[in-house]
Parts: C-alpha cells; sequence; structure tokens
C-alpha cells in the first residue's frame, strides 16, 4: 500500500512539474488537453487519475512555478550582507539579462493573475497570496534596515513594498508586450533610485 501511495505521488509530481511550463507559457484556457498529454507522455485518464481537473493541474502547476521564482529571489537575498543589498537584490534579479532564472513562460505571477483576475477565482486567490507574501518579505527588510539604521524613519513601509512589486510587474508586461527589455531596465532603476532615496 505504502509503495502505491508512493507510485501516484510520484506520477503526481511528474504531471505537475511537466506541465508547469506548458501553463506558464499559454495560460489556462491556451493549455489543451493534448498539450497536457504531449508534455507529461500520459493518457488523459492518468491524468484524470490523480487530478479532479485542468483546473487542478494548472493551479498545482502555478504553485510549482511560484515556488521556482520564491526560491531563485531569496537565495539572492539570503546572500545579500545589507538590508539595502538585500532591497538591492530586485534590481538584479530582475534585470532583463537575469530573467531567465525564472520558469520557462517568465514572470508566473503576471502570466497567471493577468488572466485569471476575472476568471479562475482559486487561480486568482493562489496568485493573490503570493503577491501578499512579497508584500510581506518586502516590508520585512524594510523594518529590519530601519532598526539597523540603513533607511530612514518616515518611509511609508507598505507604500514602498506594493510600488516596488508594481514597478517589477509593471516593467516585465511592458518589456514582453513591447519585446524591449531595456523598458524592464529604466523601470528596474527607478526601484533602485526608490531604494537610495529612502538610505540613511
Amino acid at each position: 500500500m505504502k509503495e502505491a501511495i508512493s507510485k501516484s505521488e510520484r506520477t503526481r509530481q511528474l504531471i505537475i512539474e511537466k506541465t508547469a511550463p506548458v501553463f506558464n507559457m499559454k495560460g489556462y484556457a491556451g493549455t489543451s488537453m493534448s498539450d497536457l498529454t504531449e508534455a507529461t507522455g500520459l493518457t488523459k485518464g492518468s491524468i484524470y487519475g490523480n487530478f479532479k481537473d485542468k483546473e487542478e493541474v494548472a493551479l498545482e502547476a502555478f504553485r510549482h512555478n511560484a515556488k521556482i521564482r520564491k526560491n531563485a529571489i531569496a537565495t539572492e537575498i539570503n546572500g545579500a550582507q545589507t538590508y539595502t543589498e538585500k532591497l538591492m537584490v530586485l534590481t538584479r534579479i530582475f534585470h532583463s539579462s537575469n530573467i531567465r532564472i525564472f520558469p520557462k513562460g517568465g514572470c508566473p505571477l503576471i502570466n497567471t493573475g493577468a488572466e485569471a483576475d476575472d476568471t479562475h477565482e482559486e487561480l486568482r486567490k493562489a496568485v493573490s497570496a503570493e503577491l501578499l507574501q512579497w508584500k510581506k518579505d518586502i516590508s520585512t527588510i524594510i523594518k529590519k534596515g530601519i532598526s539597523a539604521g540603513e533607511f530612514r524613519h518616515d518611509v511609508v513601509i507598505e507604500k514602498f513594498a506594493l510600488s516596488v512589486i508594481a514597478l517589477v510587474e509593471g516593467g516585465i508586461f511592458i518589456a514582453g508586450s513591447t519585446k524591449n527589455p531595456a523598458f524592464l531596465d529604466t523601470v528596474l532603476q527607478t526601484i533602485k533610485d526608490m531604494i537610495q532615496s529612502i538610505s540613511v
């Protein structure tokens, strides 16, 4: 029985890992069942034997992509020595020359969020949770930076954190839509200026 459960979990994980890039590139509506069977090498019956429907596969695929993204950012931030450097990581890691570290298809937050906001409530909630956690993470860095004497005490923390997120995601959207990576890098320079403006 234990072996059967283990095999089932392995199959489920394989489906998530193989379909995650497909959903991130094509979106929920653009991904067909044939895309899923082709990506996994499994039959429709095998996929739906592990997931109740396409939406559940998409949800787990998004969480997988979001985890890759989150871990890449966390690794860089954890390696930074000061709180200023930790914030500056965001201006480097999202740079057009470095964006390849994220899941195939680009940022899963904007890819999934733009499609799911009015169409798939569970996906929207999952994106919302990632965004709110990101806001919390940035806010924590700022608070610790203030305590350490690196940042001014009058920083409006939530406003700053939300502005950084909006600039990053907006820059990715503009760069992707115009096929001009330089636009993203220009926006990231604005974030760098913001960080410098709150430094003591």
